[in-house]
């Protein structure tokens, strides 16, 4: 059984907490947006983050999670509609989706913090394989919001 320090337990409950809110968002957002495209894409990422409450838990009961690593998550292909030209944004949507991709930078960042503070090389690897995915759920958010011409790169 795995003894973790105080700051290591500190910072996983840290991170729980942060992956409870990102599930409760991803459900409470995928009921309000009005494009199904989208409603999608939060309800695939709100059951990534249960497997990151789940990981977070196994390390916090003394185990280790069983990653896959090198599995690369698939990354959702948005049609682009024509949703590009001025005054057909969803605002709604469009707002729903930069608090979440907010959301996902605030907490790849933690992980990354967290990363340096673990004794283990094994739970260093987990925390490392969940921020990845962390930062995939960021792409997938941006690459959604780039297809509907909510996030004009200049």
């Amino acid at each position: 059984m795995m003894q973790l320090t105080s700051k290591e337990r500190s910072l996983l409950e840290d991170s729980k907490s942060h992956e409870e809110l990102c599930i409760k968002k991803y459900n409470n957002y995928a009921g309000q947006t009005q494009d199904l495209q989208l409603q999608q894409l939060f309800q695939s990422l709100a059951q990534k983050e249960q497997e990151h409450l789940t990981s977070l838990n196994q390390i916090l009961s003394g185990g280790i999670p069983n990653i896959q690593q090198g599995q690369q998550q698939q990354q959702p292909q948005f049609m682009t509609s024509g949703m590009g030209q001025a005054g057909m944004v969803n605002q709604q949507d469009a707002d729903l989706c930069q608090d979440m991709l907010s959301t996902e930078k605030h907490i790849a960042s933690t992980y990354n913090t967290a990363i340096f503070e673990f004794r283990d090389t094994n739970i260093r690897r987990v925390l490392n394989h969940i921020q990845t995915e962390e930062q995939q759920h960021g792409e997938s958010i941006y690459n959604y919001m780039q297809s509907k011409g909510m996030y004009q790169v200049h």
